[in-house]
């Protein structure tokens, strides 16, 4: 397995082909909202298998002196493979390496028990994300 920094067209192609197999078919997110205007600002990243496949990816901002975690997505059949462990280290590292010493995302409810095994703190009550409960969660990453 392999999480990459998206370099190239192909990728960033790899990279919104998951987001939609996962948020716009699986969790019925609209298109609109899943793909923003803030697609050419962030930092992209793909998790591809040992078989060179694509099965994750997710993006990284940088906001209010932040790097916020953004479109985390791993698909349905390598869930629990560490893949979502080892793109969210990437992520963070990146953040690191721009001089950002803490990392802020909104969380999925159901995913909300991951982000805490990687020292994300919940800041926030619940609240609806294209009709999804969510919560931010941040982490210091110094």
């Amino acid at each position: 397995m392999e999480v990459v920094k998206v370099t190239t067209k192909d990728q960033l192609e790899d990279a919104y082909n998951i987001r939609t197999k996962v948020f716009v078919d699986e969790q019925n997110v609209p298109i609109e909202e899943e793909i923003d205007q803030h697609e050419e600002e962030a930092i992209h990243f793909v998790v591809y298998s040992d078989a060179d496949k694509p099965i994750g990816a997710g993006r990284l901002r940088f906001v209010d002196g932040y790097g916020k975690v953004e479109r985390i997505c791993i698909t349905k059949d390598a869930r629990g493979t560490g893949a979502g462990r080892e793109l969210m280290e990437k992520i963070e590292e990146t953040a690191q390496l721009n001089g950002i010493g803490k990392a802020k995302l909104n969380a999925q409810i159901q995913a909300q028990e991951f982000y805490s095994k990687l020292g994300y703190e919940t800041i926030s009550g619940e609240f609806l994300d294209a009709g999804i409960p969510h919560v931010t969660m941040t982490k210091s990453l110094s």
